[in-house]
């Protein structure tokens, strides 16, 4: 698996640990990250994203919520919101990450951690939010 793939799936997690458990879970992230990646680098990089996902999560779920217009924020399941997060705080703040790539590796987070109907959910929510995203810059 690629580096950064499994750095995808390590901040997903750790963003559903914080959406679940709120801010008193970023104590024991650290000590997540090291437990199930010995990689530093990808440590390092799932660290990195979680906490800018997170210090930019007002944004990021706004931008959701504007998308998802036939269905309710709270109403996503913990997994998606968490894919549909980091897929977000790539998408507007990481510009050396392609678009499509983001798009992908949500729609792969989106096979392999949730339901048959996510990946195709998914992949509307984003292409919604990057055509707003390219239509404001």
């Amino acid at each position: 698996m690629d580096r950064r793939t499994k750095a995808r799936e390590l901040t997903m997690q750790a963003l559903y640990q914080l959406d679940v458990q709120g801010n008193d879970a970023f104590e024991g992230l650290s000590r997540f990250f090291t437990e199930f990646e010995k990689d530093i680098f990808i440590s390092q990089l799932a660290w990195d994203w979680t906490k800018g996902t997170w210090d930019n999560i007002a944004q990021c779920d706004e931008l959701i919520t504007i998308a998802t217009i036939k269905w309710q924020f709270a109403r996503l399941s913990p997994v998606d919101k968490s894919i549909l997060r980091l897929s977000v705080y790539h998408l507007k703040f990481c510009p050396d990450i392609p678009p499509k790539v983001v798009i992908n590796e949500a729609i792969e987070l989106a096979k392999k951690f949730s339901t048959d109907k996510s990946p195709a959910f998914v992949n509307g929510v984003l292409d919604a939010i990057l055509k707003k995203l390219s239509a404001v810059q």
